[in-house]
């Protein structure tokens, strides 16, 4: 049972995070998973009075607020047209509707869950975290960072010219946790394929030039796709849970990798929007 001793609204990021220093304190976004824990927090730190609930959109960046709920980030009509309909496959197998009202992306991205379809989709972009205190940084390394007391004030996505991108995961049932979600992206600089739900947190493998130049040229084969994920997954470590082994969340990289792939191919070539597989 989650127990909070005392509940407070900060009047500013500085604030905030002089609270958040104390061990028994805590920040709250949408509290979908917080309150299905089973700890004590002495002062429950809400920070919707901060205007972090917000979009921002201009020619290079879009920008996140952590207050943003995923549901509003599903509908953002300029996100979905960057991410050509891939960003909105993935919100739409969170739970539900209802659910995705309440989940904010500071949370799921902060919280830095196994599981997460967030954090797959928003590493196959170039992606930062803006920290109260540490500043602006890769989302890769943010992942791999050590836990500390910072608070995140938002996610921006830095537009890239030439981009593409698919989602895909698999589930057992609709609205489970996947048992294993990835993405490919392309760009004009290079690209990624990223494997979450491992069940450990997402991970990226750069693309190599040379399969970048077979997708944009319209050349790659489904044998040349299956024989580069066949490589590609030895480098993907996946782990064994209730929803599958490690054997079969490996067998699905190469399969979703590869559909992955084809579909990308797809995009570059027609411009057209990507959904989920």
């Amino acid at each position: 049972m989650l127990k909070i001793k005392e509940y407070a609204r900060p009047e500013s990021l500085a604030q905030a995070y002089e609270w958040n220093q104390k061990k028994s304190s805590c920040v709250i976004g949408g509290m979908l998973w917080l309150k299905m824990s089973h700890k004590n927090v002495g002062m429950a730190i809400d920070l919707s009075g901060l205007g972090l609930d917000r979009i921002r959109e201009d020619g290079e960046n879009f920008r996140v607020g952590a207050m943003v709920t995923l549901r509003e980030l599903e509908l953002h009509q300029g996100l979905d047209r960057y991410t050509e309909g891939a960003l909105g496959a993935a919100l739409r197998g969170i739970v539900g509707v209802q659910f995705r009202n309440l989940a904010t992306a500071g949370g799921s991205v902060f919280g830095r869950f196994g599981f997460s379809d967030v954090l797959t989709v928003l590493l196959a972009m170039d992606t930062y975290v803006k920290l109260y205190r540490a500043g602006e940084i890769p989302l890769g390394d943010f992942l791999t960072r050590k836990r500390d007391r910072d608070i995140l004030e938002e996610v921006r996505i830095r537009k890239q010219p030439g981009f593409h991108m698919v989602y895909q995961a698999h589930r057992n049932s609709r609205t489970d946790f996947p048992v294993l979600n990835g993405a490919v992206s392309l760009e004009e600089t290079g690209g990624k394929l990223v494997f979450g739900a491992r069940p450990l947190a997402a991970m990226a493998l750069p693309m190599e030039e040379s399969l970048r130049q077979k997708i944009l040229e319209g050349t790659l084969t489904e044998a040349e796709a299956a024989a580069y994920m066949n490589a590609a997954a030895e480098q993907v470590p996946v782990g064994s849970n209730m929803r599958g082994s490690r054997e079969y969340r490996s067998h699905l990289a190469r399969v979703l990798g590869r559909r992955g792939l084809m579909e990308l191919q797809k995009l570059a070539s027609a411009g057209k929007g990507g959904a989920e597989l």
